[in-house]
């Protein structure tokens, strides 16, 4: 291998063992801000020999005992708390020597599971909404500040300044890297779920980058909801979300073309949807609303994929049932992009004006000043109603906007097809 390709497989190899290498420490050393700082050293030490060496067999195992020596060092070299991190330090080195089979089953399993018991500790009450998503972002997902301010819509700054302070106030605070129970786990299920869901979102559409979708992210999101429903089955948003997440990753392969390319829903080929996992999809949904009660943001958003789902074609959709939906989300659970969405789904329904209406009341939105698919979703209005020039203005400002690769090529291609066909 060449040193750039080094540096890219051990990129990748982060990205797919990040959360599993911290979630693992942390359950060691207690502190998550402490696992990060080991496995950030481990990453270190990855780029340093790896060029020299070659990537090892298995980068994860290898990734883990060197952080499990860092931890060994880092104890040892403290004053304080001596007896007890001696004890940590000896637990440690008795684990030096744990196959890797025998990790995997302990990730497996679903009431000690370590990246479950990473995401209650970093959504605990103790930190704000904000904070607890963006650590858990970092932690969980191993997404740069960056991508995870693309998510929040917000800067750069912001999510530094949040990360750094959820794992002090978790620190201070002394939060158990535990699954909570009773009435506790119930308090922390709405956090839980956004954060799993903006975790799955990042692998379905990655925010920046050469990838269009991430598979790995959306395998570790549908595997931390499917162990949620598990972990409360009388939670209806909880199956909701299960749901919502089966029908879009029933998409993945069809996202995508033979060179990476992005590919719409609306050109989406159909049959290359995986129909297990929609049926999985409308079985979690109708267990949602076996349930009863009113339904939530995640079963409104259920429902709306339910509907691309029992489409035989583009053409065959229901679009005015997804644009009722998208009318009750928007009183539920209102946001720009909530609106944003809806006015696609009116424009299929009622014709690229009545979408266009809604996305030129959201075009002075703060929130939105960055975010490149309100430019598309306007550029796609206009084009279809013959304002050509705007429509590749649009596009152009789009381009311009996102961080993807991918995204970015697909845009610019659109804008260049308008120009052929004017």
């Amino acid at each position: 291998m060449t040193g750039g390709q080094v540096h890219r497989a051990i990129d990748a190899v982060w990205r797919i063992e990040s959360a599993r290498l911290i979630a693992g420490l942390a359950r060691l050393v207690g502190e998550v801000g402490i696992a990060e700082d080991l496995a950030q050293d481990a990453l270190v030490a990855a780029l340093e020999q790896w060029p020299a060496q070659g990537v090892p067999r298995n980068p994860g195992a290898w990734l883990m005992a060197v952080a499990k020596h860092r931890a060994i060092d880092h104890f040892r070299r403290s004053r304080r708390l001596e007896h007890k991190h001696a004890e940590l330090a000896r637990e440690l080195e008795e684990q030096q020597d744990l196959a890797a089979s025998a990790m995997d089953a302990a990730i497996d399993d679903p009431v000690g599971d370590d990246l479950l018991r990473l995401v209650f500790t970093t959504c605990h009450p103790v930190l704000s909404t904000e904070a607890r998503v963006a650590l858990t972002l970092r932690l969980l997902g191993g997404l740069t500040t960056e991508e995870i301010a693309r998510a929040f819509l917000t800067s750069v700054a912001a999510v530094q300044q949040r990360i750094v302070r959820a794992k002090r106030t978790l620190a201070e605070s002394r939060v158990p890297f535990e699954v909570p129970r009773g009435t506790e786990l119930a308090a922390r299920f709405a956090s839980v779920l956004e954060v799993i869901y903006l975790v799955f979102n990042e692998g379905y559409s990655a925010t920046a980058g050469e990838d269009w979708v991430r598979p790995a992210l959306c395998d570790d999101a549908l595997r931390l909801g499917r162990i949620l429903a598990e972990l409360a089955p009388a939670e209806p948003e909880v199956h909701a979300l299960v749901a919502l997440m089966e029908l879009q990753a029933s998409r993945l392969r069809a996202r995508v073309g033979p060179g990476g390319e992005p590919i719409l829903l609306l050109d989406q080929d159909r049959g290359r949807w995986d129909r297990l996992l929609v049926g999985r999809g409308f079985a979690a949904l109708a267990r949602a609303e076996a349930l009863g009660g009113m339904l939530g943001p995640y079963a409104l958003q259920a429902a709306i994929a339910a509907c691309h789902a029992r489409a035989t074609s583009a053409e065959q959709t229901d679009w005015t049932r997804i644009s009722a939906l998208y009318d009750a989300l928007a009183q539920l659970a209102p946001s720009p992009v909530v609106e944003l969405n809806r006015a696609v789904a009116f424009s299929m329904a009622f014709g690229p004006a009545a979408g266009l209406e809604i996305v030129d009341a959201l075009r002075h939105e703060p929130a939105l000043r960055s975010y490149h698919l309100l430019p598309a979703a306007r550029a796609d209005f206009l084009a279809k109603l013959g304002r050509r020039d705007e429509a590749r203005a649009e596009l152009a400002r789009a381009a311009s906007l996102t961080q993807n690769v991918r995204e970015r090529r697909l845009l610019l291609d659109r804008a260049a097809t308008l120009m052929d066909d004017g």
